[in-house]
């Protein structure tokens, strides 16, 4: 085979002798595979393409083992794992579709790009299975907030969200931050788009059809984002400021254009198969839509628009230039396709056809630069199973006494410095820089415990949050990772709706080292056994390793975006008091639970021991029974118990309802500070009508969840008894100005 080469290019002799495969990523076992695969050494045009197609964000070679744990399916699943997103059905004809991923090391060198295109990468996910996106969300990790150049990521990541999402009209309604040390130097930027479709419309990334032409859609390919999917499956280091070259550049307005046009061309009716250009570019679509039919694809790279001069086939096959679509129509329908992207103002390329031969053959210039198996490429990447050993520092903590620390006697104060911490303290610096409220059908908007979105034309509505607790996760990755499912589902119950699905995004440092690999497998069998208790089948997601800094790895983060199903909106439910006079209940057991809570953090500055507990049985009593109440209209509040545990909880929810509360916490043989700041599990706030309370203690406690009423609504202060020992009297104004000053002054 001819071999094209650009004055830098090395040879397929060159290449081997050099190792130069390495700087790419591939190992010597590896290389030896795809010389297999080959039956021949590969040029550097191929050694690229393998290098991308076998990186861990695109193959999971680490992790896909670990995955196959998860449940995947379940009867309103109507697509799993394996497309651009997954797919549950709402009833009536329509369903859902939601996805997760992650931007984490572009997000870490060039933040408001980085954050812009995690977004924008996202959409294009939702929008390429045919759906129309109604919401974006995000979880995001950073360092400490007192650093300066934390201040800056942080600024800049917000930025990019809004920035790309205001420009595109989606609104941003929900998501979470947590501000820790771990997190310093890898900042995590997850984004996860909703989308709504008829089932009739849904789409699959397939080239189907022998002779079928592949079209490219979107703007010109450039340089940028050239390696972005291997610098995402390498360790952060000082040197990787200098890829600024693979993070890529994103525009809003050029995606709206190819989000409409590509809905339109969908809903003509014409479309073989469809897939966005992400990770890996041109590559990674060509060769998985061409691997899913079962079929090959030629690629013709002259035809691909530039943007820049002399670009080269290796070049124009790992650019990650955003914004671009491909997809397969048949012969009598390019007219008809060309026609729909000009009205948009959209150049559409021919650049290919499906072939027969189960090769990607790539052409430049009359000659053939590229020929490989799209098998090799795509079903038969190597599949790892790496050493696992558990920590130390897990054994360590199995014998720290948590309570070893002396009684907080001022709980006043106490409550102010949780209030004021970043992880707890209001978010509104954070969205109200996001156009929450676009296409007005946001019913809940962010800062509750999930947003809500309405369903135009319908008494539905969708709800959706996303949740994890890293520290609880490090301190125990298993019960970590099932505390994170479960307080997604409480969340979203809190709003009124039925827990549908999950999203996943793990974020993890190298699974090189036993300890982290096992934080992952642990991590993964909690959720496995949670969504499986639950009823949340997991419908897709991402894996995000070697998240590390200097000194370590991130805490593991596996990061849950749950959707769930509000049956009328009269059902919908928020977090704040709304009644002087209405009755408070606490929901679930207090426990002596301080390991890897915020009190711990803030008050004591250890993340230690082992987080609260859960038992799946008791959750799913607790998520039924508050369900089922909510629906019977005998609720006026609903507040899941997370950070901060019943004293943060309770200021909540008399801030966003701008009522104080008077309340006595019966809580048998515990401390003060211990009962209000615990983070036991399985714990939901309630507050109910006078005339309803009595109902719906009694039907909460016949539902076997434990129940008691703990106060009333009303007057302009939070005061909380424990035991009848007062403990906390506080203005809620007062609580207020703490928890909305926090991050402005820091920012400062």
């Amino acid at each position: 085979m001819a071999q094209l080469l650009s004055a830098k290019e090395p040879t397929a002799e060159q290449i081997a002798e050099q190792k130069i495969y390495k700087q790419f990523g591939v190992t010597d076992e590896e290389y030896e595979k795809v010389c297999g695969f080959l039956g021949r050494k590969p040029n550097y045009v191929e050694i690229g393409v393998f290098s991308v197609m076998w990186s861990e964000h695109c193959s999971y070679k680490n992790s896909k083992a670990v995955l196959r744990k998860f449940p995947t399916s379940g009867p309103r699943v109507l697509m799993g794992p394996g497309e651009g997103a997954g797919i549950v059905d709402i009833g009536d004809n329509q369903a859902v579709v939601f996805k997760i991923e992650s931007h984490n090391h572009p997000s870490a060198v060039e933040p408001y790009q980085g954050a812009a295109t995690g977004v924008g990468g996202i959409i294009r996910d939702i929008f390429s299975m045919g759906a129309r996106p109604v919401a974006v969300l995000n979880s995001l990790r950073f360092g400490r907030l007192e650093s300066d150049r934390v201040k800056y990521l942080f600024e800049h990541v917000v930025s990019g969200i809004a920035g790309y999402g205001n420009c595109i009209g989606i609104p941003t309604v929900g998501g979470e931050v947590m501000f820790d040390e771990s997190y310093e130097g890898n900042p995590l930027v997850n984004a996860m788009c909703v989308g709504l479709i008829d089932h009739d419309k849904i789409q699959k990334g397939v080239a189907k059809g022998v002779g079928n032409p592949v079209f490219y859609v979107g703007p010109a390919t450039g340089r940028d984002g050239i390696h972005g999917a291997t610098f995402a499956s390498e360790d952060l280091t000082a040197e990787s400021e200098a890829k600024r070259s693979a993070v890529q550049v994103g525009d809003p307005f050029m995606e709206k254009l190819v989000l409409e046009a590509c809905l339109e061309l969908i809903n003509s009716g014409i479309v073989v198969g469809i897939q966005d250009m992400g990770a890996a570019g041109l590559t990674c679509s060509s060769s998985e839509m061409a691997s899913k039919a079962g079929n090959g694809m030629e690629l013709y790279l002259d035809e691909v628009p530039q943007r820049e001069e002399g670009m080269t086939p290796y070049e124009m096959m790992l650019s990650e230039s955003q914004e671009r679509m491909l997809f397969v129509v048949k012969p009598e329908h390019e007219a008809q396709a060309k026609a729909i992207f000009e009205r948009w103002g959209l150049h559409c390329a021919k650049v290919g056809k499906v072939t027969d031969d189960g090769n990607l053959k790539l052409y430049h210039k009359g000659e053939l630069v590229g020929d490989m198996p799209v098998t090799a490429l795509v079903d038969e990447c190597p599949m790892y199973h790496k050493p696992s050993q558990v920590p130390a520092y897990y054994e360590a903590n199995a014998n720290v006494d948590t309570l070893r620390y002396p009684e907080v006697t001022d709980l006043n104060e106490a409550l102010q410095k949780v209030l004021a911490s970043p992880t707890v303290a209001s978010k509104e610096w954070v969205y109200n820089q996001y156009d929450y409220m676009v296409r007005t059908s946001t019913a809940v908007r962010p800062g509750s415990d999930a947003a809500v979105v309405t369903i135009r034309d319908s008494r539905k509505a969708l709800s959706m949050s996303t949740d994890c607790n890293g520290r609880f996760v490090y301190l125990d990755p298993e019960v970590g990772g099932k505390i994170a499912v479960a307080e997604a589902a409480r969340n979203n119950v809190c709003t009124g709706a039925e827990p549908l699905a999950i999203t996943d995004n793990l974020n993890f440092g190298s699974p090189e080292k036993p300890e982290i690999f096992w934080q992952l497998e642990k991590a993964v069998d909690g959720m496995a056994e949670a969504c499986r208790k639950l009823n949340t089948p997991v419908i897709g997601g991402n894996v995000s390793l070697y998240n590390e800094n200097s000194k370590g790895a991130i805490y593991p983060t596996p990061v849950v975006g749950m959707v769930g199903l509000v049956h009328d909106t009269d059902h919908i439910t928020t977090q704040s008091f709304k009644n002087e006079g209405d009755v408070i209940l606490l929901l679930g057991d207090t426990k002596a639970e301080l390991g890897g809570s915020e009190f711990q953090y803030v008050l004591h500055g250890v993340t230690e021991g082992r987080p609260p507990q859960i038992d799946l049985d008791v959750e799913q009593k607790l998520l039924g029974a508050v369900l089922g109440a909510i629906q019977q209209g005998l609720v006026s509040s609903a507040h899941d118990l997370s950070e901060g545990g019943l004293a943060v909880a309770l200021a909540e929810s008399c801030i966003s309802g701008r009522l104080g509360a008077k309340v006595d916490f019966a809580a048998s043989g515990l401390r003060n500070d211990v009962a209000l700041f615990s983070e036991s599990q399985s714990r939901i706030l309630l507050s109910a009508s006078q005339d309803k309370a009595d109902a719906l203690q009694q039907y909460i406690a016949a539902q076997g969840v434990p129940v008691q009423a703990i106060g009333t609504v009303g007057g302009e202060t939070l005061q909380v008894s424990v035991n009848g020992q007062s403990a906390i009297d506080a203005s809620v104004a007062q609580l207020e100005k703490v928890w909305k000053d926090a991050i402005p002054c820091l920012m400062k």
